[in-house]
């Protein structure tokens, strides 16, 4: 599409204007019948240059909105208000630190990039003992179990898991559901390893 730096036109794609009594180029695109979203960037209505001139004067964008609705839409806060999920009360129940517990942005990256590197230093530590392969390190370090870990110990923190990411604990929020996996798949694995006695 071949866009003119002049008014907006796109030239050369032979649409007719979409005012019922003109037979002019449609070159300038208006809003159109569905809106841009997440199913792609919607529909555009294509007109003479005189008729989108006309369609702009007429156009509303807050047409159907209530005046609350209206007044939310020009505040300059708007989309702020939403709550990150590193800021939700939950945000630190898979480990990693929440930005709110932090008053410096840098000291929550800092505890962040901590604990990803004292991860790795747990679970090459754990290897280089030679009681566990590199499965069995790594499905401690997801249960969060030090190499010190013996059956029972295991199975309740199995349980405590299991209770903290299940569905039916967060009133049906699926959210923690492949984390609930990974513990699953972890405890599997662990509960048959030889160095948990």
């Amino acid at each position: 599409m071949a866009n003119s730096r002049f008014h907006g036109r796109y030239e050369g794609e032979g649409r007719e204007c979409e005012h019922p009594t003109c037979r002019e180029l449609g070159e300038f695109r208006a809003p159109g019948y569905r809106p841009s979203g997440f199913d792609g960037p919607g529909e555009y209505r294509w007109f003479c240059l005189q008729h989108v001139r006309e369609f702009n004067d007429g156009y509303d964008w807050f047409e159907g909105m209530s005046a609350e609705e209206i007044l939310n839409a020009q505040s300059p806060i708007n989309g702020w208000r939403r709550e990150s999920p590193a800021f939700s009360p939950r945000a630190a129940v898979d480990g990693a630190p929440r930005w709110s517990d932090f008053d410096d942005p840098l000291d929550a990256i800092s505890a962040r990039a901590n604990g990803i590197k004292s991860r790795a230093q747990r679970e090459a530590a754990m290897q280089m003992s030679g009681r566990f392969s590199k499965e069995e390190a790594a499905a401690l370090e997801v249960m969060g179990l030090g190499s010190d870990t013996d059956k029972a110990r295991l199975r309740r923190r199995y349980s405590e898991l299991v209770r903290r990411y299940h569905p039916d604990r967060n009133g049906g929020d699926r959210t923690y559901e492949a984390r609930l996996g990974k513990v699953v798949d972890a405890y599997q694995l662990l509960r048959k390893a030889a160095a948990i006695a």
